[in-house]
């Protein structure tokens, strides 16, 4: 199983059960304004939550540096792959950039955690984290990304706990949007077909159907025709 296939594990048994739930309603900032553009607000949203919506997206509480660290982090956590687009393509920054100023609590442990990045980073390379190249940038997320059951590295308990937090709103951001819907091979509601109780069912019960019923009620190629009764509540078609 690839890093992408544990992520999409990680989320189904977890995320999905937590964070989505609280935070599927905040759409990435590209994608809100989009759906706003078609309908007079997004479905299911009450007027005071859009102005509210609209107020959180006009303030302004990540620097630019600090959204260009965010981007590449993302793209860390889940990068493009031959059928899936990046955390980026997803417009997960935006997403993040949005949930910190709608949750505050985000606020103090992401800035520290990014301002711990850019030490660890200057500590190592002489560099901030953005502007090093992909493999000090590995070396340094490698220290952070797992566990570390037996203390070996405890001067990396801050990094570890502020990438958990990234990983978690990049998981989030992502599959919340129709790219990661399509990456897990999530379809939604959709009518399926309904063929009758099996027969072996039936069988168990000494039970059979009327062909005429089956005819009627279990033939899917009828199964656009709104059902018609007469006066007497016999079925018509």
């Amino acid at each position: 199983m690839d890093r992408r296939e544990s992520l999409k594990t990680l989320l189904v048994g977890s995320v999905a059960g937590a964070s989505l739930t609280g935070a599927a309603s905040c759409a990435p900032k590209g994608e809100a304004e989009s759906t706003e553009a078609v309908a007079p607000g997004l479905y299911g949203r009450l007027p005071e939550e859009l102005e509210r919506d609209k107020r959180i997206r006009a303030s302004i509480f990540l620097n630019e540096h600090e959204l260009e660290t965010i981007a590449v982090l993302c793209d860390i956590i889940l990068p493009a792959t031959a059928t899936a687009g990046s955390a980026t393509d997803a417009g997960v920054p935006d997403f993040i950039e949005f949930i910190v100023k709608d949750i505050p609590s985000h606020q103090l442990p992401m800035r520290g955690g990014l301002a711990w990045l850019d030490g660890e980073s200057n500590r190592r390379f002489n560099k901030e984290f953005k502007s090093c190249s992909d493999s000090e940038q590995i070396s340094i997320i490698d220290d952070i990304a797992y566990p570390d059951p037996d203390g070996q590295k405890p001067d990396m308990s801050h990094g570890r706990q502020f990438f958990n937090r990234m990983r978690g709103l990049t998981l989030t951001g992502y599959y919340t949007t129709r790219m990661g819907f399509d990456d897990l091979g999530y379809k939604g509601n959709f009518p399926n077909v309904w063929d009758g109780v099996p027969p072996e069912v039936l069988a168990e019960h000494d039970v059979d159907y009327d062909p005429e019923w089956i005819a009627k009620c279990v033939d899917q190629s009828k199964r656009e025709v709104i059902a018609e009764w007469d006066d007497d509540m016999n079925l018509i078609t």
